[in-house]
């Protein structure tokens, strides 16, 4: 099952202090986000911007990619998240702006040589980000971001062979039901969101191009699933449940499980670039 789209509640201080601490104790978004920040090539960067941009944790590795003289713009609608990151990243390289992604280039002052977005492009206004990013980026300049798996409609093999029992979130349906009556929605395998061929048809027409995709995997356990599930914006199932009686039905799920298990999350890794001008 894809995750949630988690289109609302970012801005809100219980899902900002979750999700900061999540990226903390667990490697998910540290490792996407330093993926992201190598296949952006930033060696000679002078200003880079970190599209839907959260809490900091993609603004960190970038930070440690670019010269000790460049600029970078972390850019979010949600205030909460960019209090919390403001809080636990302080570099004077560093400017944060509350604004939405589709925004974009009424806050950048243009000429970036990357623009890097982790785990949220499709989330946003696809087409008219993708607009707006030709229009901050320099000639040459990329434009990297990720798509989760369920929502480009890809499986890294990595994720098919690892398979050790239910999965959490069978595990916290059949508790619902269980416990709560809960029925869940038909089973029905959903068109993917935001496929590859959608990707580049959008980008093509923002005129990007597109220079690289790899289907990636991130291998984590249970104990990671289950605390990325504990952020509000994530927690299952659907319907009319308080956020208690979600983190009760997850807790008892888990209880399930082995901590250690193993499991994949795939990703979808997009690089695209601003043609260089013919001379």
């Amino acid at each position: 099952m894809a995750p949630l789209d988690a289109l609302l509640g970012w801005d809100e201080d219980t899902t900002a202090q979750a999700y900061a601490a999540f990226t903390r104790a667990f490697p998910m978004y540290a490792a996407t986000s330093r993926d992201l920040a190598r296949r952006a090539d930033l060696t000679d960067s002078r200003l880079v911007v970190d599209l839907c941009g959260g809490a900091g944790a993609t603004a960190e590795a970038i930070l440690e990619h670019v010269p000790i003289d460049a600029q970078v713009i972390s850019l979010d609608n949600a205030a909460a998240m960019q209090r919390v990151g403001r809080r636990t990243l302080v570099d004077p390289r560093l400017t944060w702006v509350t604004a939405p992604a589709e925004d974009l280039a009424s806050h950048v002052p243009g000429a970036a040589d990357a623009v890097v977005c982790n785990s949220a492009i499709w989330k946003t206004d696809v087409p008219q980000v993708f607009a707006a990013v030709h229009q901050v980026l320099r000639p040459g300049g990329r434009f990297v971001f990720n798509v989760g798996g369920g929502f480009a409609g890809v499986r890294h093999p990595d994720e098919t062979n690892v398979r050790t029992g239910p999965s959490l979130n069978t595990l916290i349906r059949q508790v619902a039901a269980r416990d709560h009556g809960y029925a869940p929605p038909p089973a029905a395998e959903p068109a993917p969101k935001l496929p590859l061929d959608t990707i580049a048809d959008h980008l093509s027409v923002a005129g990007l191009t597109v220079l690289d995709t790899e289907v990636v995997a991130h291998h984590s356990t249970m104990a990671e699933k289950k605390a990325w599930l504990s952020i509000p914006v994530f927690a299952r199932p659907d319907g009319d449940f308080t956020h208690t009686q979600r983190m009760d039905i997850l807790d008892k799920a888990y209880a399930l499980t082995t901590p250690d298990t193993p499991t994949v999350t795939s990703w979808l890794v997009v690089v695209a670039q601003r043609p260089r001008e013919l001379r």
